[in-house]
């Protein structure tokens, strides 16, 4: 019964974000959608626990070193919208088995209250054996679900681009990479905030960082 609620609540994500973003395979319309990171500087960013020391930029690749802890955000606030990104994992020498990596960061939905590692929020995780799916921070509530087999499926190997995509609407958060829906979750209850984007551990590259406002 559990096995058949998550896949129920799977399609249903999949049948709201399809709806929401019109978008079927292989169309790349980016109507609506503006930079985040502008793939130049830092107009727009703020950092916790790190310094722009902490970065490079290089052909509109924001690369990060993974140390320290902590997490570059959005000195806007969001509350409905569609988050899209690329990322990849700079791939160690030598690494032969792609479930023997533990890259981590992950990208802290709707920050609430104090700046701290790490802060109140929905946290998508960015982990690369585990990206996509929910992590609840500093006691924030949400109903979720995920589908482990998609997840496994829709990872490129370690070193390859990823595409993120991340739906906020009125409490429902959906996460999808590479076109497959990974979590659903309804009735979260931090709704609106900056969004984060982690160091943690591992050189970690993003590109194509950009949001499409949604209306309530």
């Amino acid at each position: 019964m559990k096995r058949r609620q998550r896949l129920l609540s799977v399609m249903l994500a999949a049948a709201i974000f399809g709806a929401i973003t019109a978008r079927s395979d292989g169309d790349t319309s980016e109507v609506g959608f503006v930079p985040i990171f502008n793939g130049k500087d830092f107009t727009g960013i703020k950092f916790f626990n790190v310094t722009e020391s902490t970065y490079t930029i290089r052909d509109g690749v924001l690369m990060c070193s993974g140390k320290p802890n902590g997490y570059w955000y959005t000195e806007k606030s969001y509350k409905n919208y569609i988050l899209r990104f690329e990322w990849r994992y700079k791939r160690p020498e030598g690494l032969q088995n792609d479930a023997d990596f533990r890259g981590n960061s992950g990208y802290l939905i709707h920050i609430t209250g104090e700046h701290r590692l790490w802060p109140k929020c929905l946290e998508v995780q960015g982990m690369n054996r585990d990206a996509g799916i929910f992590l609840p921070l500093g006691g924030v509530k949400i109903n979720h679900h995920r589908d482990d087999a998609a997840k496994r499926a829709a990872i490129r190997p370690v070193g390859e681009w990823n595409e993120m995509e991340i739906l906020s609407l009125n409490g429902t958060i959906i996460s999808r990479i590479n076109g497959q829906v990974i979590a659903f979750g309804t009735d979260c209850d931090v709704r609106s905030g900056p969004i984060g984007f982690q160091s943690e551990g591992a050189e970690i590259h993003w590109r194509n960082v950009r949001i499409k406002e949604l209306p309530e």
